[in-house]
């Protein structure tokens, strides 16, 4: 029989690494009815160099106070998706693949880059990331939103 890891407890907010993007200590709030994690990104594009795709963007916003004015050029996989947003209006938006780390834990997920200048947190954490590795205690919460 196969051993099951203990899943760990986290708060409905929780601070967020994205060592591969070169960013930390990002505020993040747990949707578990959302499928995807979703991040907060400007000046989103893609580009093309010696016949290959690459997307473009600036994470956070000039406002926010954990920016930073660097273009990200992302080499790796990335695929473009329809998704429902918080709304229920579908739009289409990327996807990058790229580690996350929640305290102590690498987790490898799907992140859809989006505009959410208008919300408390600059990223979700969705079902797909939670699910079998975290329990989330709404009652918990690591720290005040930007």
């Amino acid at each position: 029989m196969k051993e099951e890891k203990k899943k760990e407890v986290i708060g409905r907010t929780v601070l967020v690494d994205l060592p591969r993007l070169g960013f930390a200590g990002i505020p993040a709030k747990t949707d578990t009815g959302a499928y995807y994690c979703s991040l907060h990104c400007h000046f989103i594009n893609v580009k093309v160099e010696d016949g290959k795709k690459i997307l473009c963007f600036n994470l956070l916003d000039p406002s926010h106070p954990e920016y930073q004015e660097r273009t990200i050029s992302y080499k790796r996989k990335f695929i473009e998706k329809q998704i429902k947003n918080s709304f229920g209006d579908s739009e289409m938006r990327y996807l990058i693949r790229t580690s996350v780390r929640i305290h102590s834990r690498r987790i490898r997920a799907w992140i859809s880059l989006t505009d959410r200048g208008n919300m408390k947190y600059p990223m979700l954490l969705g079902s797909r990331l939670l699910r079998n590795k975290f329990v989330v205690d709404v009652s918990l919460k690591e720290e005040k939103p930007t």
